[in-house]
């Protein structure tokens, strides 16, 4: 047997693995092997049958670890990460106090340094794809490419094409601004073809911030290219009613009256949904990206994912820069819905484990657009995959897998990560390049981006607030 060490795996391969069992999209399989070479998986089957089909590669045993798909983040924004903690305690709709002021205050290098930070964290979580909604930063977007690259980690990467101010009424655009927009997009979608790690992506910050027109032709655009167009939707009060008031419409609404939904769209948030707006989902083949931790920290309401799943609506799980470590999210994602809807109807199942992994990782792939890429461990996808040591206090004594990654599982169990079969990640830290150098260079960057950023915060720190709060 041999001892699992980094050195056995931090090659290109191929490599016949050996674990306790793969994560499958039927459940756990004991006793299976997977093949990794050229960054896919080349065979996953029964043990013996892999060996005996590839006699010429030396088995690794692996011995105590589970190998699973890498979750996929399906909303992040990488160039948010010197901000991070401004967002506690803040009411709802802060893009426009502090997210906007703080990416319009970062320049390339800080620009970089930020998304590669938020790669970092990601990949120590266990995520191996992140969609990034589109930086405001006043940088080429290939930035955000090369930290993505740099760092090791798959990235569905987000253009924005806003060319309205959400504080007015949008123009109805045939040229101008509008047809400016639609040729970066055109160049955006073209760029990265081929790309092993980057996929390009369409954003619009918020319907509001465009113009219907450009709404209408950046999802033709994304549709024809086969790519997503990720949208800020239903996901506050206050903009749900500045739509009511300017459209007679909610945003999904809106979109769907524009002609913009579809499989290509991406509704990031999507918490304030009617009936009606879940149907409109269900039947054009929209997904949704339930983002709960961002819900509970500074949302106006749980996205009702148990409902999307009966309804069969396409959904994946994301992060909103909240905090990157994949199996807090899965719990994250069964406890919103437990304690908005399933304490209330005596459900105690809420989906169960397994819903909550399976839309992490191959729901969130489909949701994305990178369903015949990535999410599932099968012949012929890439080999993003996670080792996870099983013998720890939590998960040894299991009886029901897939309830114990959600309920029992975090980062610190993850022992290895892989992206387009490459060990990115051992033990929580990359490979290849200094984690912890770039984590100091970040934080003495962050401090100089947030102190020139005009940030409105709407309450003090928490040492403040309790100052405060004892004072006479």
């Amino acid at each position: 047997m041999n001892q699992l060490t980094r050195e056995l795996l931090d090659s290109p391969g191929p490599f016949l693995l050996e674990p306790d069992a793969v994560l499958l999209p039927t459940g756990p399989a004991d006793g299976y092997a997977v093949v990794v070479a050229d960054g896919s998986f080349r065979a996953v089957g029964p043990a013996e049958e892999v060996r005996r089909a590839h006699p010429h590669l030396a088995g690794v045993r692996l011995s105590g670890h589970l190998l699973m798909p890498g979750f996929v983040d399906a909303h992040h924004h990488l160039t948010q990460s010197f901000g991070s903690a401004l967002a506690f305690g803040e009411p709802s709709e802060i893009f426009r106090r502090v997210w906007v002021p703080l990416e319009g205050a970062l320049d390339e290098e800080s620009a970089y340094i930020a998304a590669k930070l938020a790669a970092l964290e990601a990949l120590r979580g266990g995520f191996t794809t992140v969609a990034d909604a589109g930086t405001r930063a006043a940088v080429d977007v290939d930035v955000v490419a090369a930290a993505a690259r740099d760092a090791g980690i798959r990235c569905v990467l987000g253009l924005v094409c806003n060319d309205a101010d959400p504080g007015q009424d949008a123009a109805d655009a045939s040229g101008g601004a509008g047809g400016a927009v639609l040729a970066r997009a055109e160049r955006h979608l073209a760029r990265y073809a081929g790309d092993p790690l980057v996929h390009p992506s369409l954003a619009v910050s918020i319907p509001e911030a465009a113009s219907s027109a450009t709404l209408r032709r950046v999802a033709r655009l994304a549709a024809e290219a086969g790519a997503t167009v990720q949208i800020h939707v239903n996901e506050h009060l206050a903009g749900v009613e500045r739509s009511l008031l300017r459209h007679g419409l909610r945003p999904l609404e809106h979109l769907h009256h524009i002609g913009a939904l579809g499989p290509h769209l991406l509704a990031a948030h999507a918490t304030l949904l009617t009936p009606r707006e879940l149907t409109l989902l269900a039947d054009t083949g929209s997904a949704v990206s339930y983002n709960p931790v961002a819900s509970a920290w500074k949302g106006n309401a749980v996205a009702p994912a148990l409902a999307m799943a009966e309804r069969g609506i396409r959904f994946g799980l994301g992060t909103d820069g909240t905090r990157g470590d994949g199996f807090r999210l899965a719990e994250a994602a069964e406890f919103a819905q437990r304690i908005a809807y399933g304490l209330a109807t005596g459900d105690s199942s809420c989906g169960a484990g397994w819903t909550w992994l399976e839309h992490g990782t191959r729901g969130s792939a489909d949701a994305v657009g990178l369903r015949a890429r990535t999410g599932t461990v099968a012949e012929g996808l890439a080999a993003d995959f996670l080792l996870v040591d099983v013998t720890n206090p939590e998960l040894a004594l299991s009886w029901d897998l897939p309830w114990e990654l959600v309920r029992r599982g975090n980062r610190d169990q993850i022992t290895a990560v892989f992206v387009d079969g490459r060990m990115r990640m051992w033990r929580g830290l990359p490979t290849g390049w200094d984690g912890p150098a770039l984590v100091r260079r970040a934080a003495d960057l962050a401090r100089a981006s947030v102190a020139r950023a005009p940030i409105t915060r709407a309450h003090p720190t928490s040492a403040a607030a309790r100052e405060r709060s004892l004072a006479p």
